[in-house]
């Protein structure tokens, strides 16, 4: 039987509950001086801020002669505004005034380089915008460029873009999370820790979401990206001293075809503006010998092959939109072109999105979803030589796995199993990986499992296997898995926190890894108008009585949901209070 689930919506978010561009629009202007030198260079400063917190994004412009090594200085009008954690510089504060030193790669500004730093704060009362800053002691008063850049604007290498920097790349390791430390995203830890107990988690490393052209510079006015762009994350990273960073490439043209509430801001025929104005560029920046040190883990295009499978006619469940692109061959041409021109750079490990067991764990969906993940593999130039691995279960709340539940031919005739071949993520993902070598992907790729939504914790959680009544009885008194139906995948109630990420946890498993940022929406559970391209999908909403893709049950999804990707702190909430294991 042909079921097969949607992946839950998961963009990128930095949700602020209120965002406002600080000081004219966002931009102070005072070039500074540096001792022995002449004069000149820009400040532009700009924030988003929610009740009690914000972010900053702070440019620096050298305009004048050659900078080697700065220290920014500004002050607080009010008493309450503080620095939590910044970025690509050493922060400090003593009472109103901040300090900010170079780091070892950006102290090195030339005449007209700059370079972008950014910290998360909080505040009382209330949170103005600093007005007079200085560098190396001196005020800064010239006029800042026409256009700010965002960012941080070291140079990427010219020429072909996947072309491997010069050096010493060294060799890809066989599993890029073992013995590595992960990277910290500070927005998201900072909305973490917005809510109450949220910094018993806010350490953990989440997923980087690329969802749109321009999260690659950053996002100030978005809800669901925040001002940090792809350089910012990256040396931010380095400044942490992360051993591994996750990003996620999801903006494939006609995105997410059998839902609604993250689609993307490009069209069905929109190949070549992805190939040129998003995946070009995101592979020049991971290309710089900057970033060599890190591991770039790159999670490839969430919802959209396994789409091709079950999401088109003759299928019950199939979508006009996935139709269309079956038949113009974009996500195959996209996935592609992306693992070709990612894969390229010696240090990048791609991981393409497989869907999860509730999706493609049905006989009639496993070996074409592993011929189309090999297909897409071989597209656009690209070969099975550029995928490390791939991921289950991304942004989605199947469990990783079943403690009282194995599949049996007496159990596959439950409502709840269905016919499926798994009941959990792990051992679905484990015999994915099995198919997937016998389609041609080398023997040493590994699986990643999302586990940031899927513990099924709290009171509802059973103890052990029910083993009297019906089949269906039985099968649902014993799974943790507490949804109406595997076809539910948007802000699901009773959800909790799942295995906490790392490495190496299971034979064939590279990483449990929390690639969607827990707290972040997968839909509104209304309409709510915005200029993102986020749709209205009925799955989200609490009282959507369902469709063919969840065989017309109630969707499972809570109330008061923002769009996806913005901010969802009662989610969070639940999230923590059904963790498990228990937080």
């Amino acid at each position: 039987m042909n079921l097969r689930s949607r992946l839950s919506v998961r963009q990128k978010a930095v949700a602020v509950a209120g965002a406002s561009a600080l000081v004219a629009a966002g931009l102070v202007t005072i070039p500074a001086s540096v001792a022995q030198a002449a004069p000149g260079c820009s400040v532009t400063y700009s924030a988003n801020q929610w009740q009690g917190g914000f972010t900053a994004n702070i440019t620096i412009r050298n305009v004048g002669d050659a900078i080697n090594g700065w220290t920014l200085r500004f002050n607080f009008a009010d008493s309450g505004q503080r620095v939590s954690q910044g970025w690509s510089a050493n922060w400090t504060q003593s009472g109103t005034q901040v300090t900010a030193t170079n780091m070892s790669y950006n102290g090195s500004l030339a005449t007209g380089a700059s370079t972008g730093i950014g910290f998360n704060g909080s505040w009382s009362s209330s949170n103005p915008a600093p007005t007079s800053f200085s560098i190396n002691g001196t005020t800064c008063n010239g006029t800042a460029p026409t256009t700010p850049p965002t960012g941080n604007p070291t140079t990427p290498p010219t020429g072909n873009p996947t072309t491997p920097p010069t050096g010493n790349p060294g060799t890809r390791v066989d599993n890029p999370y073992a013995g590595a430390r992960g990277y910290v995203n500070p927005e998201w830890k900072a909305k973490a820790e917005s809510v109450s107990g949220g910094n018993r988690i806010s350490n953990n490393p989440t997923g980087v979401w690329l969802d749109r052209i321009a999260a690659i510079t950053g996002t100030p006015d978005s809800s669901s990206n925040g001002p940090m762009g792809l350089r910012d994350h990256l040396d931010e990273a380095l400044a942490q001293g992360a051993g591994y960073i996750q990003i996620v490439i999801y903006n494939l043209p006609g995105r997410d075809c059998a839902a609604l509430a993250s689609n993307g801001e490009l069209s069905a025929t929109d190949l070549p503006r992805y190939k040129t104005a998003y995946i070009d560029p995101i592979a020049a920046i991971m290309a710089d010998p900057a970033y060599r040190s890190l591991r770039i883990i790159t999670i490839i295009e969430i919802d959209s092959l396994p789409n091709l499978v079950t999401n088109v006619a003759p299928r019950e469940t199939a979508t006009a939109q996935c139709d269309t692109m079956k038949a113009n061959g974009n996500y195959v041409k996209g996935v592609g072109y992306a693992l070709a021109k990612l894969g390229a750079v010696p240090n990048v490990y791609n991981y393409i999105d497989a869907g999860h067991h509730g999706w493609i764990g049905w006989d009639d969906n496993f070996n074409a979803s592993a011929q189309i993940f090999a297909e897409a593999a071989r597209a656009e130039g690209s070969t099975q030589a550029n995928v490390h691995g791939f991921i289950a279960n991304t942004a989605n709340y199947s469990a990783t796995i079943e403690p009282y539940l194995n599949v049996t031919e007496q159990n596959r005739l439950s409502t709840w199993i269905d016919y499926n071949r798994y009941v959990d993520e792990q051992r679905f993902a484990q015999a994915l990986r099995t198919q997937l070598v016998s389609q041609g992907f080398s023997s040493s790729i590994g699986m990643l499992i999302d586990t940031s939504r899927n513990g099924w914790g709290g009171s509802a959680r059973p103890t052990g296997p029910v083993t009297s009544g019906d089949i269906n009885q039985q099968v649902n008194g014993s799974r943790i898995d507490r949804r109406i139906h595997l076809g539910n995948w948007c802000n699901q109630s009773g959800a909790g926190l799942g295995e906490r990420p790392r490495a190496n946890p299971a034979s064939g498993i590279d990483a449990y890894v929390w690639i969607k940022p827990p707290g972040e929406s997968d839909g509104s559970s209304t309409q709510i108008d915005n200029d993102e391209g986020k749709g209205f999908d009925r799955m989200c909403d609490p009282t959507y009585t369902g469709n063919p893709r969840n065989q017309n049950n109630m969707s499972g999804a809570l109330s008061g949901a923002p769009i996806s990707g913005a901010w969802f702190p009662a989610q969070l909430s639940q999230l923590m209070q059904n963790a498990y294991p228990a937080l």
